[in-house]
């Protein structure tokens, strides 16, 4: 008896490691828990690089036929956060945005993706900037699995707009969460 449980305590390990390993993540080369300078926007009193981050995701579930990816700051005080970018129709065999794909004159984001404008009022990524001594804000990165190859929207779309046709397409989402602040100088 004892080493049927010690087998199946085994397998049960394995079985769930397995599982665990096998769910959708989102994970970041150039990004960790803080937002650095690299980020930061370049405006709105911000001097930053405003370079989007790296991503890639793997395990997206069966049905994929498209990608999103969202950058949200909750604590915006606008009483209903910021968007800072909003990249949607990125095709199912990519997995990976590059450094400084946010940056919609580089070309470097996928071919047939469509980087909508952010509550900045332009297209493509726009780094933290919260308010000086506003504190910790949270960014939240999220990769989006679609079940439409297109959400048929455009570059003018507004995130809210956009949030609404994620929200009826999403098969599975995964995020990361970044902090900044900007102290009072």
């Amino acid at each position: 008896m004892r080493k049927l449980n010690f087998i199946l305590g085994i397998l049960l390990t394995v079985s769930s490691t397995i599982v665990a390993q096998n769910t959708f993540t989102l994970s970041s080369t150039t990004l960790g828990g803080e937002a650095t300078i690299n980020e930061e926007f370049d405006g709105f009193g911000c001097t930053g690089k405003n370079q989007s981050p790296q991503l890639s995701w793997a395990n997206a579930p069966e049905g994929t036929k498209s990608f999103a990816v969202t950058m949200y700051d909750p604590d915006a005080p606008t009483g209903s956060g910021w968007w800072h970018w909003v990249v949607f129709d990125i095709p199912s065999n990519i997995n990976e945005l590059i450094a400084g794909a946010g940056n919609t004159k580089l070309s470097l984001a996928p071919k047939d993706a469509i980087q909508s404008i952010t509550d900045y009022g332009s297209n493509g990524y726009g780094g933290p900037c919260p308010p000086e001594g506003h504190g910790l804000h949270q960014y939240i990165i999220t990769v989006h699995a679609l079940k439409t190859d297109t959400l048929e929207l455009n570059e003018n779309t507004n995130p809210a707009v956009v949030g609404y046709y994620l929200w009826n397409n999403t098969l599975a989402k995964a995020s990361i969460v970044a902090y900044y602040k900007r102290d009072k100088k």
